[in-house]
């Protein structure tokens, strides 16, 4: 169908039949064809409508560079809602500039949007007045990306690369660039032509004089986390956004093209509920000590929390003390972590963060300590982390959204000691595999920490076991051990606080107390002095 706006006729496709009506705004160089991937999955919920903006594709163009101010375009996008749901309030996507031309909609006083949901694409007001917060290294990093910008106002140039060049091979370059195969459009290079009049009449005039720019819907920004052009993380958007919910996905710039299905399920989750979404947090070993410590600190950051314990009664205590919900796991078993990351994901949702934190403490010599004993030892400190990973971590890549997943390893990973063989081996383990999947999951937007305290005061020290000793001696050393982690006098919420932290700056090694850091830092200048460390009796 065909809908008059101002001076242009717009080409717009309507999809499906029944359901709340979502609009699909495409950005440049492309047409409504860049959303063909995700409408497929939306129109089985609902009626879609997507049309080519001026200037592109089948619709009308413009006579002037003037004619593709914002305000243009924002009445054109409110001819196309008058059109195809003159009752009812529609549910906005866009896509780099569709997104840009969108926010120009959803901030007009009386726009008849009920959500909008933003992709690589800026309010260029809220750029323009973040742009003026002074010089910062977010801003450099942003100036880099936008280097097409000031490409785009060559006055002969930048036509003339679009009409010899990048036109004729623009699939190879979302190829290379993105990984996806694609048909251009047929209008392709003539639309990429016309449409560098979007930055020529928009970019200088708004940025030099932004506006105060204010949505009243809630609204969802979705940040490609491999987006080469922009960031909308830095953007103070709180200020403009009162039910603003940020979210991820592990793609390019193109997310429409590479990503439909995650990018759809998205857009169908905010349309069918769009209360702020709250970060979902799934901690281990979450009865006591560090893993209680650290749900309390994600809940007072406003995430919601499960916790999983062998000991059941103690995970409820700190279900309770958070909010949250409680689980009996026993994480030496793969299949029973597998139910239980199924039924979190079920029940709750896929977590964005997953902290493997359940572990047991063994002392004594290598000869001393028993097969039994190493595989006890193993089978929790260990293998409960690699269940973890894996069921989580699954579930994470699955969806698409990024996340984090921090092992609690410790400062016996890099400190040797020859009455702590099994459990060192165990936490070096973790510490390494730690690192191999921080590699490995970099390019789904996974973030992996490893956690790595000294001396902190928990009741790891009252239930650690010692190899060669009799019962008693084994209930003195655990005394004597609790006694001197509490003069130590650090406790499980500093390792907590550092946990919160390394998840948002996604830091990969965190050394906790003191002597944990200048273990670190003895084991890269002088290994040597930790091995003659290791020959003492610690216990």
């Amino acid at each position: 169908m065909k809908v008059r706006s101002g001076d242009v006729d717009l080409a717009v496709q309507v999809r499906g039949t029944s359901g709340p009506t979502v609009v699909l705004v495409h950005g440049y160089p492309d047409t409504h064809e860049v959303w063909d991937r995700v409408a497929t999955v939306l129109e089985k919920d609902f009626r879609v409508v997507t049309y080519d903006v001026r200037g592109a594709g089948e619709s009308g163009v413009p006579s002037t560079e003037d004619d593709y101010r914002l305000e243009r375009l924002a009445a054109d996008l409110f001819a196309v809602i008058d059109a195809v749901s003159p009752d009812e309030p529609v549910h906005l996507v866009g896509h780099d500039w569709g997104s840009i031309q969108s926010w120009e909609a959803v901030t007009t006083p009386g726009a008849r949007i009920a959500t909008f949901t933003s992709i690589s694409g800026p309010c260029l007001d809220h750029m323009g007045h973040w742009s003026r917060k002074g010089l910062s290294i977010a801003h450099l990093k942003q100036f880099f990306r936008s280097w097409y910008i000031a490409a785009f106002h060559l006055p002969v140039l930048a036509p003339l690369f679009w009409r010899l060049y990048l036109g004729p091979r623009w699939a190879g370059v979302l190829q290379r660039l993105e990984g996806v195969k694609v048909k251009p459009a047929r209008t392709l290079t003539s639309d990429a032509v016309r449409g560098i009049s979007l930055y020529r009449a928009n970019i200088r005039q708004v940025m030099r004089s932004p506006r105060q720019r204010f949505a009243p819907m809630p609204v969802q920004v979705v940040q490609p986390t491999r987006d080469r052009y922009i960031r909308t993380e830095p953007l103070d958007l709180e200020r403009w956004v009162p039910s603003l919910t940020r979210r991820r996905i592990a793609a390019g710039h193109w997310a429409p093209l590479s990503h439909p299905a995650a990018l759809a399920r998205m857009i169908s989750e905010f349309v069918t509920d769009s209360t702020p979404r709250r970060e979902l947090v799934v901690i281990t070993g979450g009865g006591s000590g560090i893993g209680r410590a650290t749900a309390v600190a994600f809940a007072e950051a406003g995430s919601r929390v499960v916790v999983s314990d062998v000991d059941l009664a103690a995970a409820e205590e700190t279900a309770a003390l958070v909010g949250g919900h409680a689980y009996e796991v026993d994480v030496r078993s793969e299949d029973a972590v597998r139910a239980w990351a199924k039924q979190v994901a079920s029940e709750h949702g896929v977590p964005d963060v997953v902290v493997n934190n359940a572990g047991i403490g063994h002392s004594g010599s290598f000869l001393s300590t028993s097969a039994e004993q190493w595989q006890r030892v193993l089978d929790v400190n260990l293998s409960g982390v690699v269940h973890g990973c894996r069921a989580f971590g699954e579930l994470m890549v699955e969806r698409g959204e990024g996340g984090h997943i921090v092992n609690l390893a410790s400062a016996a990973a890099y400190l040797p000691s020859k009455i702590l063989s099994a459990y060192a081996t165990s936490k070096a383990a973790v510490f390494m595999l730690s690192d191999c999947l921080r590699a490995e999951l970099a390019e789904h937007a996974i973030g992996v920490s490893a956690i790595c305290p000294g001396i902190v005061n928990t009741n790891i020290t009252a239930t650690t076991t010692f190899s060669g000793v009799s019962s008693a001696e084994e209930s003195r050393k655990q005394e004597r051990a609790s006694r001197m982690y509490a003069r130590r006098g650090f406790g499980p919420e500093g390792v907590a606080r550092e946990i919160v932290r390394a998840v948002r700056s996604n830091r990969a090694v965190v050394p906790v107390t003191v002597e944990a850091r200048a273990a670190r830092v003895a084991g890269l200048v002088a290994p040597g002095l930790l091995r003659t460390f290791a020959k003492l009796d610690v216990t």
